[in-house]
């Protein structure tokens, strides 16, 4: 990756991912403000974002509605068993599911015979449960065994923070 060309802009890279990390501020123009908080210009900043989504830093710039506040209140990691051979094949298919927010392959465990995870939000547990039984029949005779993990309570819920970590 070839985001840091100096020193001087690895501090500022880092700067602007500890910025923003947690979102950025609502404010009338939030790339001003980023740009003050850096200290350099507003083209300035928006080249680095830009050099830092193509090298594949971030992956886009985007608004995260809060799915909690918008009444989606109920979730579900839905668990697969399906053969590895066709897994690319299916976890796209499920993965393009509007109602399919993260979708996974994980490794087999002893005891633990499922590798295709996807996670379902809905306003009420049908709702889940209505997801759920749309995957399997997406899935039809592929799927061997299938679990769903509900929440009981959130006990922490963020993205990756770099702010605070120290480097290794």
């Amino acid at each position: 990756m070839s985001v840091c060309t100096s020193p001087s802009d690895e501090g500022l890279t880092r700067r602007l991912i500890e910025l923003t990390e947690a979102g950025l501020p609502l404010v009338a123009d939030p790339w001003a403000w980023l740009a003050d908080e850096l200290g350099i210009d507003v083209d300035a900043t928006l080249a680095l974002l830009q050099r830092l989504q193509a090298d594949g830093a971030i992956r886009r710039i985007a608004a995260i509605p809060n799915h909690y506040r918008l009444g989606y209140r109920h979730n579900g990691m839905t668990v697969w068993d399906v053969d590895d051979g066709e897994i690319a094949r299916l976890g796209a298919l499920i993965g393009a599911q509007p109602f399919v927010s993260h979708c996974y392959r994980r490794p087999r465990q002893e005891g633990w015979p499922y590798n295709l995870f996807a996670m379902v939000h809905g306003r009420d547990a049908s709702d889940i449960e209505a997801y759920r039984n749309q995957i399997r029949a997406l899935l039809g005779g592929a799927c061997r065994a299938n679990e769903m993990l509900v929440s009981s309570r959130i006990l922490k819920k963020t993205g990756l923070r770099l702010a605070g970590q120290r480097r290794a």
